[in-house]
Order: C-alpha cells, then structure tokens, then sequence
C-alpha cells in the first residue's frame, strides 16, 4: 500500500504522481474502516482527501501552516503527517484529538473547533511572518458553509488591504452540518453553475500555465481572463474586495488543484481559491445522508447503519417533540437555529411549520438578535443551540434580549461534558455565563418529562430564560416526581430527618445524586435530595431550610465551579452569616480534554464514586 510508505511529512512528495488516485482512494478507505469503529467526521474528510494532497505537494510542513476551519475535515492532514497509529484511539481518552492540536504535531498551527476563524487566524500568521521577515506560505482553509459566519468576512475585509501573499482555500461542498441557507449558498451555487467561464479557464487559461509560456503572455491572458470574468460571473464579490479569485476547480482533480496552487503561491495579495468538492466522496451511505455522517457514530460499513441501536430517546428527541406540540399550542412560537436544524432536533417543527422556522447558517450572534427582533414584534422565538456555540452570542443575549427583557427562550443542547469532540465542545460554562447577565433566568431538567415541563413555563415566562439539558439518552426515572414549576424554587425529592447531608443538584447532576442516595442507603445511612430546578435565581428559601436541618449541603453541578450554581449558594451563605457546611461539586476551572463521557465524569471527580468520597472526607 502506497499510505504505508508516508511515515511523516512531505512523504507524499515521494509518490509517483500517476498513483495519486490510488493513493486517494487508499486514504479514503482508511478512514471509512478506522471511523466506524471509533465514529468521527466522516463525510467532511472523505470530500477533502485530493485537496489536503494537494496542499501537502505544495506545500512545506512544517515551515508552510495551515489553518483548518473548524478542523473536522483534518483526518488526510493527519495522516499525512504521520500520525496513523493515533487513528486506533481516536477521539478516545488520552488519545488523538478529532481537531487540530498544537501539542499533537508542529503541523498543528492553530487549535479549532469553531467556525468561521481560519481566515482571522491566518491573516495573523502572516502578519508574524512580515514582522519577522520570513517567507513561509500560510494557507486557511475555510468551508463554504463557514462563510455563513460574520467573523469571515470581518477578516476578509482586513486581508483585502494586503500586499503580500496569503493563500485562502474555499472548501466548497454547498454543506455545512446540514444543507447551506442564504444568499453566500446562492452566490457561490452560481459561481458553480457559470461553465462559460469554467470552460474559459479548462481550454485556455490552465493549459498555458502548465506548458509554461512565456510571462508576457501568461500576464496579457490573466489580463484579459479578469476582464472577461466581470462579464461572465458579474458581480465578484471576492474581487470587488480586492481579493484575487482563482475557480472554481475541480476538487478531486489533483492535476488542476495543483496547478492553481502553483498560481496561488505567486500572488502577492490575498487570494481565494475556489475548490468545489464532494461531501462523503467514495461512500455511497455518506453522500446519501451527508448530515448523518458529519458527524458519526460508530457503524457498519455494509449499510451506514449505526452499530449502537438506540434503545432510548435522547434529550435532542424529547425536544424535538416538545417543539411541535408547542407549535400546535401557540401560533406565536417560532424557532431558531444556526445551521443545526437535525442536530438540535428542529426538523420536525421545520417540516410542520415551515413559514415559523428560521435557519440562519453558522451565525450565532445574528441568531439571538434576530431572535430579539422578533420577541420585541411580539413572538416568542425558541433559539435552539448548542451550548459551547451559545458562547459566540453572549454579548447579543446581554445586549440585544437581556437589556430590553425580551422574552427569548434559549433551549440548550450538548449542556455539560459532551465527551469526543473535547475541549471546544464540552458545554460546562453555560451556567456561570448566562447566570452573570441580569434579568436572565437559567434551569436545567433533572429527566425528560422536567424538560417537557421547563420548555412549557419558559414559553409562558415573559422573560429571557433558558433551560439547558445534556447529550445523549434521556433519564427516564423519577417520573412521578413532577411538581409544578415556579420561577425560582426547587423540588424536594427525598427528604430524610435522620440524614446528615442534603445533595443540592441540578440537571444531569439529579440521577447522580439519587446514585449516591441509593449507594448510601446500602451502607444504612439515608441522605436528603433536592433538585434545585433553577441556577437563576436560586431557592433562597429551600438553602435555609437545608442549613438549618443539616450538617452538609453539597451543591452538585455539570458546570466549571467559577459562577455556577455552586457559586451562588456559597455566596447567599456566607452573606447571610449562616453556620453550615458547603461541598461544592462541579467541573475544575480548566479545559476538559476529549474522552468517553462516564471516563471524564470520573477524571474530573463528578462520578457518583468520587462524590462520596468527598462527602465522607467533608463530614470526618
């Protein structure tokens, strides 16, 4: 096999060019076998093998750098690095990132995660390269469907000023997560479509670069390409700019990619070049269901299907249900999402509800002001999102719904340790953010009927509120312990006066709690559980109650300790001079590397285990 010749970088130069197709296939099926076993993104990385090469023989890891937007589609550059082996324990504990790493590999330039930043970076990379006075080559590679997030083009506005080369790879494979929305789909869908221009560049522009004619004509043909391009796809918006535009090639032909590449090196400005590819490329199942593969789990390579069966709805599927009753209920409701219509569940209400469902691509920060517009219109606007991406939006929660107390529920999935896609993805600073703006209101579900409940009083709250809730399979126990809910007060679910210590939980951290009841119980010592329902505001009342009465109160959290829930209880405490114990449980102020999630439950020491193990030493 060609791919156990490349231990390290710039191997690939040594491949015969005439096996470059066979090379791409042999990566592809590499990934195919390695990704349905371990899961991972799939169809971003099948659709960018050829164009990964090409920049690897263009390029001079690790002198050049590149930026990978996001960095999902980064599995080839991986490889091509030399990091094969790290494929057997990838997104696992202790094992390989799914993203770029700086500690990884020197090819690692820049860490990513989020959307949109490539190009920002990149343009700061090159100005350390003026700075220094050297001549590396800085490549961001940016996907259409980022293109849909204001910050790129607050980048692209300060690269169209440069004099100097900085090379930007269009990833276009008209996806993001799910199908691309808006006018940047629409304008790069014609750019596509214009073969008057493709064919001027097949037959003329890219056979005189490979024959290498003289420069005279070279400049005179570039010359009168860019006259006839402003005919031909009016309107280049790239251009207008001031950022040369080189495209739109063909993303699986190695010998165009490498060709203009060549041409893009000699630029001295910016310059983007447009790359059409194929999202999951060489595997039927992925180009079938391109969302399903984005982001995958484990599966049989036969059919696509996942190996895991689902035998449980997840938090996202309960949702998703809520959603269309709400609909039914009130005309007034409608949803938001950026980019993620299947991923937090809002399909369904889009297919019910169409006219009152609003995808606005990768664009957090328009979400929630958009959304503001509507609630000051007098509609109650649901923005479904993600919890790490949330953290995009947070001066438009605080500016634009919090200032004016606008009614904009913000339901919040992937809440707490959401496990292989590590540090940009674990949403554990959602309490302590949201709780930190005045006039927001946050609760979190302690079982899938509470989050039913949670998203019916925020819709009828009249205030800015937010209910977030985790990954994965929905608890489906408790469910006769359904009080009602009111702003601000908690529910008790096991009350005991022998019990020394009372467990103050909220959200994921309930079914814990009544782990480490039953666990007690089984050592003959009862223990009180109350789930605190709201991390803003919190139950003055029920603290009180469980200080007067109890030796500990131990405040229990899926959240970063700094601001949360356990924060604000220590703080009511000691303000208000009460003598009792406060254990306060939640996330260690750091970043939480990728990993199963019971394993980091445990690492972190918020496992049922390490809870009491704390409690004994708290009461000894």
């Amino acid at each position: 096999m060609l791919l156990d010749d490349i231990k390290q970088p710039n191997d690939i130069k040594n491949v015969d060019p005439r096996d470059y197709d066979e090379l791409a296939q042999e990566i592809r099926q590499f990934l195919i076998e390695k990704i349905s076993v371990n899961g991972g993104h799939l169809g971003s990385n099948l659709g960018a093998v050829e164009l990964t090469m090409a920049l690897h023989l263009s390029l001079d890891l690790p002198k050049d750098k590149i930026i990978w937007d996001v960095g999902h589609q980064s599995y080839t550059h991986k490889l091509l690095t030399g990091r094969r082996d790290g494929f057997e324990s990838l997104r696992k504990f202790g094992g390989m990132s799914g993203f770029p790493k700086r500690k990884e590999s020197d090819c690692d330039c820049f860490d990513t995660g989020h959307s949109s930043t490539s190009i920002s970076a990149g343009l700061g990379l090159v100005k350390a390269r003026e700075l220094k006075g050297e001549d590396e080559v800085i490549v961001s590679v940016i996907g259409d469907g980022s293109l849909t997030g204001g910050m790129a083009y607050e980048a692209l506005n300060n690269a169209s000023r440069m004099n100097t080369n900085f090379i930007i790879i269009l990833n276009d494979n008209n996806m993001s997560i799910s199908e691309n929305v808006g006018g940047v789909s629409k304008y790069l869908n014609n750019i596509r479509t214009r073969e008057n221009y493709q064919n001027l560049k097949d037959s003329i522009y890219y056979p005189l670069l490979e024959k290498k004619y003289g420069q005279p004509i070279i400049d005179f043909v570039r010359k009168t390409k860019n006259s006839i391009k402003q005919l031909v796809v009016p309107g280049m918006f790239f251009e207008d700019m001031g950022i040369k535009y080189l495209g739109p090639v063909d993303g699986h032909d190695m010998n165009a990619l490498l060709t203009v590449m060549k041409e893009a090196k000699r630029c001295e400005t910016a310059v983007l070049v447009h790359v059409i590819t194929e999202k999951g490329r060489g595997f039927e199942p992925a180009l079938r269901h391109p969302a399903r593969f984005h982001g995958a789990e484990p599966f049989d390579i036969e059919t696509g299907l996942p190996k895991n069966k689902k035998d449980k709805a997840n938090y996202t599927d309960v949702f998703s249900t809520i959603m269309v009753k709400l609909g039914a209920r009130n005309e007034k409701v409608v949803a938001i999402t950026a980019a993620m219509p299947d991923g937090t569940g809002l399909k369904r209400f889009h297919n019910v509800y169409p006219d009152r469902f609003f995808d606005v691509g990768i664009a957090e920060q328009h979400a929630v002001t958009f959304a503001a517009g509507l609630a000051a219109g007098g509609m109650i606007p649901i923005v479904a999102v993600y919890s790490s991406f949330l953290q995009r939006a947070y001066d438009q929660v605080l500016h634009d719904v919090c200032i004016q107390n606008l009614p904009v529920v913000f339901a919040i999935d992937r809440a707490g340790l959401v496990g292989s896609d590590g540090e940009t993805h674990q949403g554990i600073f959602d309490l302590s953010y949201l709780s930190s703006i005045p006039n927001m209101h946050v609760m979190a579900p302690k079982n899938k009927w509470e989050l039913s409940d949670m998203m019916k009083f925020a819709v009828n709250s009249g205030v800015p509120i937010a209910v977030r809730y985790p990954r994965g399979e929905a608890y489906d126990e408790l469910k006769d312990y359904r009080e009602p809910i009111e702003m601000g007060k908690s529910e008790m679910l096991f009350e005991s006066d022998k019990a020394k210590v009372a467990l103050f939980a909220i959200g994921s951290m309930v079914k814990t709690a009544v782990s480490i009841r039953e666990k007690y119980l089984e050592k003959g010592m009862d223990i009180t559980v109350v789930n605190a329902r709201f991390a803003k505001p919190i139950d003055t009342q029920m603290i009180d109650k469980l200080a007067s009465e109890y030796e500990l109160i131990v405040t229990m959290e899926e959240n970063v300790a700094c601001g949360g829930l356990g924060d604000k209880v220590l703080e009511y405490v000691c303000a208000s001079g009460i003598d009792t114990k406060v254990l306060q449980i939640a996330l260690p102020d750091e970043y939480v590397e990728h990993g199963n999630v019971c394993v980091l439950h445990k690492e972190v020491g918020i496992d049922a285990d390490s809870i009491i193990e704390k409690i004994d030493k708290a009461l000894s």
